[in-house]
């Protein structure tokens, strides 16, 4: 299956105004006013009561590579439960585990493993980790670039400010333009795991959101960066590495090693609305549609998994 590119334009817009998007609560037309035709016995109407009766506030902060499927969900999920608002906001995932931790908001969106992150491991012990999928990252480049697939060891050797044309790895005679995330992002921390290993990244130009990196990219001549396969898109260009397709199929079986399960950390015991929304993050409307349309692979489908300190194995 190729990756999925709808709904670029939001997400490019989500991300570069600041990685906020504050999800209006959307009211359900007949969920008011209607109490009049309301019987005990009428199980449909009771449905919609329920529906109505639950209600709250949920913010979310965190990773922007899971950003445009929380809101695809969330969007959907209070057309529905018009009583309850949601806003979704950025920052990374090292801010998503650190507002989590400190129960400052009831969502925590992670690319990584809280023990990744916190200072403190006991602190990973006070939140609950809900996997809502997996994502594949990799390289993308300016369109222009004329590179199509690159060994990973000279990608490292990029990143580490080795490699500073593109014609070191088989391209024209251009000067490379490293665009980073900033450090917490989780998709910075996934890429360097998989790519650069124990090797430090050198110092080049960071970004706070994946929105803002794939713009730039896209407009900067020899720039290469890294993104979610949900930020993919034709205004960039993503690349195979050793001679392996950015691919879900090849995810799935671990061709591909630079992925990560998306986490959507909450307290151990969350608030109603919040806990409605976390099952229907997992639920077949959400598993099932919109997490393969926008670029994201179901957890059902791996072949292998992962554990915090990166160890693969088959299932």
């Amino acid at each position: 299956m190729q990756i999925a590119n709808n709904s670029m334009s939001r997400r490019r817009f989500l991300a570069v105004a600041g990685g906020t998007a504050a999800v209006a609560g959307l009211t359900m037309a007949g969920c008011s006013g209607n109490s009049s035709s309301t019987t005990e016995g009428d199980s449909a109407e009771g449905g919609d009561e329920a529906a109505a009766e639950l209600s709250g506030t949920i913010t979310a902060v965190g990773s922007t590579a899971l950003q445009p499927l929380v809101e695809a969900a969330a969007e959907q999920f209070m057309e529905e439960n018009s009583g309850v608002q949601i806003t979704i906001q950025g920052g990374g995932s090292g801010q998503g585990i650190t507002q989590i931790v400190q129960g400052a908001v009831q969502i925590g969106n992670s690319d990584v493993f809280a023990e990744e992150k916190v200072d403190d491991p006991a602190d990973a012990e006070k939140i609950k980790d809900n996997r809502v999928c997996v994502v594949g990252m990799g390289p993308i480049v300016n369109p222009e670039v004329s590179v199509d697939d690159i060994a990973i060891a000279d990608l490292a050797k990029i990143f580490t400010g080795e490699i500073t044309n593109w014609n070191q790895v088989g391209g024209s005679d251009q000067e490379i333009v490293v665009i980073n995330r900033q450090a917490g992002s989780g998709t910075r921390a996934v890429f360097e795991a998989a790519v650069l290993g124990d090797q430090e990244s050198a110092t080049f130009q960071e970004q706070d959101s994946s929105g803002t990196v794939a713009k730039m990219v896209s407009e900067t001549p020899g720039a290469i960066s890294y993104l979610a396969f949900s930020y993919f898109d034709d205004q960039t260009k993503a690349l195979s590495v050793d001679g392996v397709a950015p691919e879900t199929a090849n995810v799935e079986d671990n061709s591909w090693t630079i992925w990560a399960y998306e986490h959507m950390y909450t307290a151990l015991e969350p608030d109603a609305a919040t806990a409605a929304f976390i099952e229907y993050m997992m639920s077949d409307e959400v598993q099932g549609s919109l997490v393969e349309e926008n670029g994201y692979i179901p957890v059902s489908g791996m072949k292998v998994e992962k554990d915090a300190e990166g160890n693969v194995t088959e299932i």
